[in-house]
């Protein structure tokens, strides 16, 4: 159940429009819990900070991905592809080599997601944080998808595409489409063979999901709160 502070924090939704109304609402926030504004700002910033390093790590573990309820499948044009050619010779077993070929890419490429994410963090206003805090479940994740994928999306791509050559997945991936393409029974019908795009949306779905599974567990499990900080501002709506 939600406490008298995440009530306070409804109120404040709506009159996040008045200045004065906003601050004498802080004001009773600040005095009730005996925490300050920035107090509260850096525990939000700390949960989402632990959130998107444990996530990041667990991701860009060897089989991170494939391994993980994120494991990235091939798009679904992609099946006709891999269905059409497991017949041709040189391309048996063609979707088990792409997927795992496309998820050690993930994998890698999610080494570098800590401090692109991490930035974004900083950025958080403590009007930010008290939107967090009086909002649902995953409200920080929610806030840290709305605000940055776009700015992910543009650093991590070539990222992906970096891993993804590095492991062969976009040759292997193109080879096969450029084949399929050329066969005189699928019915003209061509199939793009952008795979990077897919993979960086895919993998950047996978994180936003680590992150949102760690902010659960920090609102939800005492335990799971593991500093002073977290305790002291989780605390208030336990």
């Amino acid at each position: 159940m939600y406490t008298r502070l995440l009530t306070l924090f409804f109120a404040v939704s709506f009159l996040s429009c008045d200045p004065a109304a906003l601050d004498a609402a802080l004001g009773t926030l600040t005095q009730g819990s005996g925490l300050s504004q920035e107090t509260i700002g850096k525990g939000l910033k700390q949960a989402l900070d632990i959130g998107i390093k444990q996530g990041a790590a667990t991701l860009s573990a060897q089989n991170g991905f494939v391994n993980s309820p994120y494991k990235i499948l091939l798009p679904p044009e992609a099946r006709k592809v891999t269905d059409k050619l497991q017949g041709v010779p040189g391309f048996s077993n063609l979707e088990a080599k792409i997927i795992e070929k496309v998820n050690e890419g993930a994998s890698d490429a999610a080494k570098k997601a800590y401090p692109i994410f991490r930035d974004a963090i900083t950025q958080m206003t403590f009007t930010d944080a008290l939107n967090i805090l009086k909002g649902d479940k995953n409200a920080a994740t929610q806030y840290l998808q709305r605000v940055t994928t776009q700015q992910l999306y543009n650093e991590f791509n070539p990222i992906i595409v970096q891993s993804l050559d590095k492991f062969g997945a976009r040759k292997i991936y193109g080879d096969a489409v450029n084949t399929y393409n050329k066969l005189p029974f699928n019915g003209g019908d061509k199939v793009n063979n952008d795979l990077d795009d897919y993979v960086t949306r895919q993998a950047l779905d996978g994180l936003f999901g680590m992150v949102a599974k760690k902010e659960l567990d920090i609102r939800q499990n005492v335990s799971a709160r593991t500093t002073d900080l977290l305790r002291q501002v989780f605390a208030q709506q336990d």
